[in-house]
């Protein structure tokens, strides 16, 4: 019997949010200046030219120490949202400001456990959310206040209670429906 271990998701401002296992982390369309832990994987939202070990910056397939990682470019490679599968959760983190997605860019994400996406456009996040029906839904407060209030309308989040961290593991996610989470930033 496999066992897969807890993972736990705290939001770190804008679109960047780290994800930590045991002894291993990836961080999320990191900022740039951001400095590298031990043992961390990090996914920039922008290409750089000569990235650092266990760093990925261009959309492509990725495998680093168990954790699968797939890139979409967006605006001819100028951006990327990332596909993140670790201890068997698939992770969506969409890239800010929102983008219309293709047909075949939502196919090649495949199945969505957890989604994050930006609130800079709630008027493009409805289609997305249902293109991609993931089991949960983190909106990103990315858009001011004003458009992550719009967004948590049009999550269904409203009024509900902002957390510091999630945990999420394969077996704990839900069967049917959806559950939004909504997370404060963490410093």
């Amino acid at each position: 019997m496999m066992r897969f271990a807890m993972i736990t998701m705290t939001y770190q401002g804008g679109t960047t949010v780290l994800l930590k296992t045991g002894k291993q982390s990836v961080i999320v369309h990191a900022e740039n200046g951001y400095v590298q832990k031990e043992n961390e994987i990090v996914l920039l939202e922008a290409p750089e030219e000569k990235p650092a070990l266990r760093t990925i910056s261009w959309p492509g397939e990725y495998d680093i120490d168990g954790v699968s990682v797939c890139g979409i470019g967006h605006d001819e490679g100028a951006s990327v949202s990332y596909m993140v599968e670790i201890e068997g959760v698939h992770f969506a983190f969409l890239d800010s400001p929102l983008k219309d997605w293709s047909d075949s860019q939502i196919e090649f994400l495949g199945d969505i456990d957890v989604l994050c996406v930006p609130s800079d456009n709630p008027k493009a996040l409805q289609k997305i959310i249902d293109d991609i029906d993931p089991r949960v839904l983190i909106p990103l407060n990315t858009g001011g206040a004003e458009k992550y209030a719009e967004t948590l309308k049009v999550c269904g989040a409203q009024g509900k209670e902002a957390v510091h961290a999630f945990d999420v593991k394969k077996g704990s996610l839900p069967t049917e429906g959806r559950d939004i989470v909504v997370l404060t930033p963490q410093k």
